[in-house]
């Protein structure tokens, strides 16, 4: 493949990144400022065991979807176009991963607050249902049958 596929694999991973960096942005924020509100020192054992691991993961999904910037500004001039483009892709790939478990947690916490614990796990569950599904089931069926939708748009 010649660099300049490389260079533009790059730009549009680069957009991808963006996209997913906003929104990850805006939940972390949110659960750093959980712990100040006025009704998180009520919440369960349980509930603030569950707000770590979300928070951790939303703090996890942020380095790795920066962390594909650092890497082609601190090996631009050493590293080749095409590993640049598949680390940063394998990066994105786990923090994709990574913010989903940080929305399911978000979710499931938040529902189990305002709800009850049977109902944050039915409307959780099938959230991750949909995510899965649009961010890993559907990709994956195209690039598998070869007739991906995006070919035919």
């Amino acid at each position: 493949m010649a660099e300049q596929d490389w260079d533009r694999r790059f730009v549009e991973l680069l957009q991808e990144l963006r996209v997913m960096q906003t929104g990850i942005q805006i939940l972390f924020a949110y659960l750093l400022t959980l712990p100040f509100s006025n009704r998180f020192g009520e919440i369960s054992q349980g509930q603030t065991v569950l707000y770590v691991f979300t928070l951790s993961a939303a703090a996890m999904a942020t380095a790795f979807l920066i962390a594909p910037v650092s890497y082609h500004r601190l090996t631009k001039p050493a590293v080749d176009k095409r590993r640049v483009v598949v680390v940063a892709a394998r990066m994105a790939q786990a923090g994709l991963f990574v913010l989903l478990l940080a929305v399911g947690g978000a979710v499931y916490l938040v529902m189990d607050i305002v709800l009850d614990n049977s109902w944050a796990r039915v409307i959780s569950a099938l959230l991750a249902i949909v995510y899965i599904g649009l961010w890993y089931v559907l990709p994956l069926a195209s690039r598998i049958s070869g007739d991906g939708i995006a070919r035919n748009t």
